[in-house]
């Protein structure tokens, strides 16, 4: 991200880490279809090797990896600082630690896989194609991703959020642009699913995509 963007996206979260945790760490409760997609990757990357829950939050995707599908090796990176602290208080047996997407401080060819579930929709267009090659960079070959964003072709900026004054922007995509810049970034296996929304007072009344996707062996 363009450095003045990446610095509103992780004050953004900073500020609001306590509330968003509060609000957001038990929603797999609701989310039949974000438990299937879980289990259904846990079980493709299992003894396989590290495994990073990017953009991890407050550890929400992490913790359902880690207790519901005994996925043992999963660790959170998240550019908020906040975040981590609130991860990791919030979930002790796993590891969290702070990190750039798009500047990924890990070995060539080492994870297993990579859950990034709404954190590509903070990356400006332009930029997808770098940060799907950034973590493909990491990725074992034959690794798997798993990508979830909104599906639609405009960005939402707010300025309030949680009782906080935040500038930050949710990009949203189309399915047939996201699997363009996977191409583009060099995974195979390209797997779209979509769904409608679930009721308001369980998420944000958008469209939503999971990708499953593979570097090549």
């Amino acid at each position: 991200m363009p450095e003045p963007v990446q610095a509103d996206i992780q004050q953004g979260y900073d500020k609001v880490a306590v509330a968003y945790a509060s609000a957001f760490i038990h929603e797999q409760d609701h989310k039949p279809m974000d438990r299937e997609m879980l289990r259904r990757f846990a079980d493709s990357v299992r003894g396989k090797g590290p495994v990073c829950d990017m953009g991890c939050g407050p550890g929400q995707i992490a913790a359902y990896l880690f207790h519901q599908c005994d996925l043992h090796s999963v660790f959170g990176m998240d550019l908020s600082q906040r975040f981590v602290q609130e991860a990791a208080r919030l979930n002790p047996l796993i590891p969290f630690r702070q990190g750039n997407m798009l500047k990924i401080d890990a070995t060539d060819n080492t994870w297993a896989g990579i859950t990034a579930f709404y954190c590509i929709i903070h990356i400006p267009h332009a930029q997808v194609v770098e940060a799907l090659k950034e973590m493909g960079r990491v990725l074992k070959p034959g690794g798997l991703i798993l990508l979830t964003y909104h599906i639609g072709q405009e960005s939402v900026h707010l300025t309030d959020w949680f009782e906080e004054q935040v500038s930050m922007d949710f990009n949203f995509y189309d399915p047939v642009e996201m699997e363009t810049y996977l191409q583009a970034a060099g995974y195979t296996n390209i797997q779209t699913t979509l769904r409608q929304p679930y009721a308001p007072e369980v998420e944000h009344q958008s469209h939503r995509a999971y990708v499953f996707a593979e570097k090549p062996i």
